[in-house]
C-alpha cells in the first residue's frame, strides 16, 4: 500500500500567504521610495484609517457606495440576464439586436457617465442608471452564449411533459445557465464597483470616489489608500464569501 507524503495546502491558506506576500512586496516598494508622500507603507496608514472609522466619515462614504453598487449590480444582472437568453434562445432578435450590443460594448464608460449627468442631472438616479448602462452589455454578451449552449433535448422533454414557464425555467433553464450567472456576476461586481467609483469621482457628493477626489485633490496617498482599500476589503469580502460559495455550489454536479 502506497502512502503518499505529499502534504497538501488549503486554499483559504494559500490565499492569507498571498495576501501576506502582497503587504511585503508593498512594505519593501514603501522602504525604497523612501518618502511618504509619494508611498507610505501599510503600518503608516493605521492611524488615520482609525481617525476616519472613528469620526464616521468611512463607514458613511462606504455605506453609500454599497448601496449604489448593489442596485447596479441587481439592475444589470436582471436586465443583462433577461436580454441575453432572449437574445440567445431566438436568432432573429439576436439578428436585430447583436449591432447594438457590439454599439454599447465598445462605447466608453466616460461617455456613458456623462451622457447621463447631462441628460439626467446630476442626481443618484444618474449614477446608477450611467454604471446599469455600462455593465448590461458585459452581462448579456455573457448569458447569451449560455442560452446559445443550452441541450435542446432538455427544452423537447419539456414540451412533451407540457411544463409550465415557472417551472421550466426553474428546473430546465436557470440549472443549464448557473455556471454563466456566475460568471457574469464575479465579473460583474468586479467592473462595476470600480465604475460607480468614477461615477462619484465626477458627479457625487459621498461615496469612496467622492472622498478620492477630495483627497486627490490635497496630494494625500495615505487618505486615498485608506479609502481605496477599505471598499476592496468589503469587495474581497463578498467575493469570499458569497460568489466563490456560490461558484463551488454550481459547479458541485460537475464532481458528482
Amino acid at each position: 500500500m502506497r502512502i503518499s507524503t505529499e502534504r497538501t495546502t488549503s486554499p483559504r491558506t494559500v490565499t492569507i500567504l498571498s495576501i501576506l506576500l502582497l503587504g511585503a512586496l508593498w512594505v519593501v516598494a514603501a522602504a525604497l521610495t523612501a518618502d511618504p508622500q509619494v508611498l507610505p507603507s501599510p503600518f503608516a496608514l493605521a492611524a488615520p484609517f482609525r481617525q476616519e472609522l472613528a469620526n464616521g466619515e468611512l463607514l458613511y462614504h462606504l455605506g453609500q457606495t454599497v448601496v449604489r453598487v448593489l442596485w447596479a449590480f441587481a439592475l444589470a444582472m436582471g436586465l443583462g440576464t433577461a436580454l441575453g437568453l432572449v437574445m440567445g434562445r431566438s436568432e432573429a432578435v439576436n439578428r436585430w439586436l447583436d449591432p447594438w450590443l457590439v454599439i454599447f460594448l465598445n462605447l466608453p464608460a466616460l461617455v456613458l457617465i456623462v451622457l447621463c449627468y447631462l441628460w439626467i442631472g446630476l442626481t443618484e438616479t444618474a449614477a446608477i442608471v450611467a454604471v446599469t448602462l455600462n455593465k448590461i452589455p458585459n452581462v448579456t454578451t455573457v448569458i447569451r452564449e449560455g442560452a446559445r449552449a443550452m441541450d435542446p433535448q432538455l427544452d423537447a422533454m419539456a414540451r412533451i411533459y407540457r411544463m409550465s414557464w415557472r417551472r421550466r425555467m426553474a428546473h430546465i433553464v436557470l440549472p443549464q445557465l448557473a455556471p454563466f450567472i456566475t460568471a457574469a456576476a464575479r465579473s460583474g461586481i468586479a467592473v462595476i464597483w470600480k465604475i460607480v467609483l468614477v461615477v462619484e469621482f465626477l458627479g457625487r457628493s459621498s461615496g469612496i470616489g467622492f472622498q478620492i477626489h477630495l483627497y486627490f485633490q490635497l496630494f494625500d496617498v495615505a487618505m486615498v489608500l485608506v479609502y481605496a482599500l477599505s471598499f476592496i476589503c468589503v469587495m474581497l469580502l463578498v467575493e469570499w464569501l458569497v460568489l466563490q460559495p456560490w461558484e463551488r455550489r454550481v459547479r458541485r454536479w460537475r464532481q458528482a
